[in-house]
């Protein structure tokens, strides 16, 4: 049902290049099938404006201009801290049900337990579906992940919010282009948004974090040369750090991207809160990757994912050169250049692993 769905993206208020995630990535990767954006804010204007990409997508200011041009769901397009509704986007859903639109959210806040919205949907015939929802028949991880065939390979990063999805989804159609069968594991709301399947690891309760991981991977690699799965968080981040590790040890990869915006000098929150911790030099973070996974597993960070999309391109070209002098890593913006210098990585450290098994 996901995969057939026309959007209409509800970001008010919030849509921007990274305070509306969900919204942009569903711009990115499905644009045939998002017909606007509303937003008041931004009301009047291309999401092209906006983003830097997205076309001729009109950014609008009420449901009912939406409505002409035939969508059949109305996405939550934002996934903020905490993942509540806003008070003030009720009227919306409620007017977007009446419309016969179908509801997708990604919020902690799951639409279908609010008696209110469950009454009404079912009423008009509605469906409502909450990606976050916790499948609840998650195991424990035992570490059987090490065991698949593919190559299996895990975005992290020094901080959340930082292209740990974008950087899997470039990698798998570069991997695609040069014939690899590449299976993706989606973990958070926009990865199961845009593949139509995966387990939003935040919403799973702590124990199940690496079963939710290593289950993922067992699913993804049958038939496939490559399993790339989608990180979350960061191990810095006071807030998020515990699902980064879950999935860290629940996965159990190969090898592992590391993303970072050369940019950003302090873990990222709209409200500032986190300001008081500095992000690790890039150095320092493959250190903390590659040791937080030691004790179950040998696996190296084999090259690095930059989003330089708020800079220049002379100072994002230098910030790829300073990484890889830093790192001795190949390095690329994998959405803004070519995602060639992480092809080669993965498909060297596929290589070594097919050596080594043999």
């Amino acid at each position: 049902m996901l995969q057939s769905y026309r959007y209409v993206v509800l970001a008010e208020g919030h849509f921007g290049p990274q305070s509306s995630k969900t919204a942009n990535s569903a711009i990115r990767y499905l644009p045939e099938r998002v017909v606007a954006v509303l937003d008041r804010r931004h009301a009047g204007r291309p999401v092209q404006d906006v983003l830097g990409f997205g076309g001729a997508i009109p950014v609008l200011a009420e449901l009912r201009e939406a409505l002409p041009l035939r969508p059949t769901a109305l996405l939550v397009g934002i996934a903020p801290s905490g993942g509540r509704l806003p008070a003030e986007w009720r009227p919306v859903l409620e007017a977007a049900i009446d419309a016969g639109l179908d509801l997708v959210s990604g919020l902690h806040f799951l639409l279908a337990d609010d008696a209110a919205l469950a009454v009404r949907a079912a009423e008009r015939g509605v469906a409502l579906h909450d990606l976050r929802r916790d499948p609840g028949d998650l195991p424990v991880s035992t570490g059987r992940a090490r065991f698949v065939e593919p190559l299996t390979v895990l975005t992290v990063g020094t901080d959340s919010n930082i292209g740990k999805m974008t950087a899997g989804l470039q990698l798998r159609a570069a991997l695609a282009r040069r014939g690899v069968r590449v299976g993706f594991a989606a973990t958070g709301q926009t990865g199961i948004l845009i593949e139509g399947w995966g387990v939003a690891v935040d919403a799973v309760k702590a124990d199940f974090i690496g079963g939710a991981a290593e289950r993922l991977v067992l699913q993804a690699a049958p038939g496939n040369d490559v399993v790339l799965v989608e990180g979350q968080g960061s191990l810095v981040h006071p807030g998020y750090s515990g699902v980064t590790l879950g999935l860290l040890h629940g996965s159990l990869p190969d090898a592992m991207i590391l993303c970072h915006q050369p940019s950003r000098r302090h873990i990222y929150s709209a409200s500032r809160a986190y300001d008081w911790v500095a992000l690790p030099s890039l150095p320092e973070a493959i250190r903390l990757y590659e040791s937080a996974l030691a004790p179950l597993r040998a696996a190296r960070v084999i090259g690095l994912s930059l989003a330089t999309w708020d800079l220049p391109d002379a100072a994002a070209r230098a910030a790829l050169a300073r990484a890889e002098d830093e790192t001795g890593l190949p390095a690329t913006d994998p959405v803004r250049y070519d995602a060639a210098p992480l092809t080669d990585a993965v498909l060297a450290a596929a290589e070594r692993k097919r050596a080594q098994e043999a």
